[in-house]
């Protein structure tokens, strides 16, 4: 069995460097301290996965393989490739492993092979997202938004709204709070931001900015880049001063700190699950969840996609099909 160290996992991210956030070392070492157990494996030189287990009781575990390296060749997977899966997911006596492949929906085919492998019903994360190329210039990524974003944008700059970068995490976990209560999302700890901020801002992976007004924090974020992604994760404004639309502002200076570090795309990270035409027709009339976040998200210009659909392997049917009760019960309460 091929199973690594963190220093060994990140020595082979260096041959694969586009590997998504949620691949990297430290993203699970942050999960680590959050009630996940991060296993890494190598089975190739062109194959790996990050895999987090999240205790269940009776000694069970959830497996969760997000982004797997190289899950973008899903068919050219070797068989030693899930063996190992399969022996690392019943040491740690998994119900079931969901898979969430790193390619977008019109780019995948679960073929016949795999039939261990089901679709689930279910991501854990949100599906459908908006892209942004930033292989052009920045008047370019400019010109590709709507007219009222760059509007909002240059508003902001003469409204006298200025953006720097920020390390005060109790302050931004308190934006984070307000927010949560304003838009019902929820909310990490305190200790999570915290935690994201020491393992991530050190290598240059990640920046916290901060919009003012007067010395005064308006909105904040946490933008994460790996090679050329770049990844809006948290973002998280006040209540004060909206009129001065220092949103609009911090997040197109989180696009150019992308651009400036060699990134070609900037994914905003969740939109509702609809197509876009559903999206456009219906979007000034919701405002809860994600709909309200899309109005803000789309004027940036970028491109609607989907992720594939998440896969689930099962190892234990039983249990497994009571998940999906108690997942279905969810939905409809």
């Amino acid at each position: 069995m091929t199973i690594v160290s963190l220093t060994e996992w990140n020595i082979f991210l260096e041959n694969h460097p586009n590997a998504h956030l949620l691949q990297m070392g430290e993203w699970g070492e942050l999960k680590k301290d959050f009630g996940w157990k991060p296993v890494r494996f190598i089975p190739d030189s062109e194959t790996g996965a990050q895999i987090l287990f999240r205790r269940l009781p009776l000694g069970l575990t959830l497996g969760y393989m997000p982004k797997p390296v190289m899950s973008n060749k899903l068919q050219e997977m070797s068989n030693d490739f899930w063996r190992e899966v399969d022996v690392i997911c019943k040491k740690n006596r998994a119900v079931f492993l969901k898979i969430e492949p790193d390619m977008w929906d019109d780019e995948f085919q679960l073929i016949a092979r795999y039939s261990s492998l089901v679709t689930s019903p279910h991501n854990i994360q949100p599906p459908r997202t908006i892209v942004i190329s930033l292989k052009e210039d920045e008047e370019q990524i400019l010109a590709r938004m709507k007219p009222k974003c760059r509007y909002n944008i240059r508003l902001a700059e003469k409204k006298g709204v200025t953006i720097r970068t920020w390390d005060d995490l109790p302050a931004f976990h308190e934006m984070m709070t307000v927010t949560g209560g304003r838009t019902n999302f929820g909310v990490h700890t305190l200790e999570y931001y915290q935690r994201a901020y020491e393992l991530f801002h050190p290598k240059g992976t990640c920046e916290l900015l901060v919009a003012e007004y007067e010395d005064t924090p308006l909105a904040a974020l946490m933008v994460f880049a790996n090679a050329k992604r770049a990844w809006y994760v948290y973002g998280a404004s006040n209540d004060e001063e909206r009129n001065r639309m220092p949103t609009y502002l911090l997040q197109w200076e989180a696009i150019r700190w992308a651009k400036a570090r060699g990134c070609e795309e900037y994914d905003l990270w969740g939109v509702p699950d609809e197509n876009e035409e559903t999206l456009e027709a219906n979007f000034e009339k919701h405002h809860d969840g994600l709909w309200g976040v899309y109005r803000f998200k789309r004027g940036f210009g970028g491109e609607v996609k989907r992720a594939s659909q998440a896969l689930d392997k099962i190892y234990m049917p039983l249990l497994y099909k009571l998940y999906l009760w108690r997942m279905a019960g969810r939905e409809g309460a």
